[in-house]
């Protein structure tokens, strides 16, 4: 079996519908996932845009999303997974607008692409106390059994 990701809301590498987005509701859509190896002990995800701030010219990766320590019994998120509640143990990390919980996408240009990156771990890591990607990165390091991932993309309305 391998690990997957979905969503309800895009397919894989389509349009990620506006209400999930700056330009909408700004709630994270939702994500279900299957397929985890043995002995996974917990779930990581990271929402981020590797296209930031322009497509044509990507000076950096905006993370949109942190969650860890889901527990491998969970088996996806609700839309609006922040409000209606998160697996129990779950944590959440700093996104690149510096607060806890997902931010949509909201290109400042062009068409970005969003991926979901989901990871098993053969650990349930220590609370790290609202951390960072790179944070998170070196506590998996060695620990990740495999990985999945979901991308969507956005571009936003044409201001007139």
């Amino acid at each position: 079996m391998t690990l997957t990701i979905k969503s309800d809301a895009f397919a894989s590498g389509g349009a990620i519908p506006r209400k999930y987005t700056c330009e909408g509701d700004d709630v994270s859509p939702p994500l279900a996932w299957s397929g985890l190896p043995a002995g996974t002990k917990s779930l990581t995800l990271i929402v981020e845009d590797p296209d930031a701030p322009d497509p044509r010219a990507p000076k950096t990766t905006w993370v949109h999303w942190i969650l860890y320590n889901l527990a491998p019994t969970a088996t996806s998120l609700a839309e609006n997974a922040m409000r209606h509640g998160l697996p129990p143990g779950a944590l959440s990390g700093r996104n690149d607008w510096g607060r806890t919980g997902f931010g949509g996408p909201c290109p400042p240009i062009g068409r970005h692409r969003y991926f979901h990156r989901l990871f098993a771990l053969d650990v349930v890591l220590a609370n790290l106390h609202e951390p960072r990607k790179a944070e998170i990165e070196k506590a998996m390091h060695g620990h990740i059994l495999a990985e999945a991932a979901l991308m969507g993309t956005y571009l936003k309305a044409t201001r007139g």
